[in-house]
């Protein structure tokens, strides 16, 4: 059974391209906010040109190697149908492969992530300012 529900939001100003940006501690500290102990998180961004990962944080170079390989089967420069509008379809498709939104458990207070994962924006369209919506959802406990 679910009750208190919280909704924060989190704006990120990307500077590049393509980019992914670490906003674990950002949504951590969230979590920490809402005094939920057990519960969910989930974390949504409403752009079509971003994503959200749940993937390692450690190695920052990952990030790169991510952006490689997507750019490698999806190029900026292609001849996609919908660049006749506004020249981003690039962006859309990966956008559409990471996904808007992620959940994470809520355990003991903390988010329940593996020893290396972190939470990111993956900005596929940038430079732009994101929202990204942190929902809280506390599990009741019968």
């Amino acid at each position: 059974m679910l009750s208190f529900k919280m909704l924060r939001t989190l704006t990120i100003k990307t500077n590049k391209k393509q980019e992914i940006i670490d906003i674990t501690e950002k949504v951590k500290s969230i979590v920490s906010e809402s005094r939920i102990k057990e519960g969910f998180c989930i974390i949504f961004t409403p752009h079509s040109t971003a994503g959200i990962i749940i993937n390692e944080n450690y190695d920052k170079n990952l990030c790169y190697d991510i952006l490689d390989k997507l750019e490698e089967f999806i190029p900026v420069y292609e001849n996609y149908r919908h660049n006749k509008i506004d020249n981003n379809a690039h962006a859309h498709i990966k956008a559409s492969l990471i996904g808007p939104t992620k959940t994470a458990i809520i355990k003991n207070g903390q988010l329940l992530l593996g020893t290396w994962q972190g939470i990111a924006l993956a900005e596929f369209d940038g430079p732009r300012v994101r929202n990204i919506f942190i929902k809280i959802i506390k599990e009741k406990i019968e």
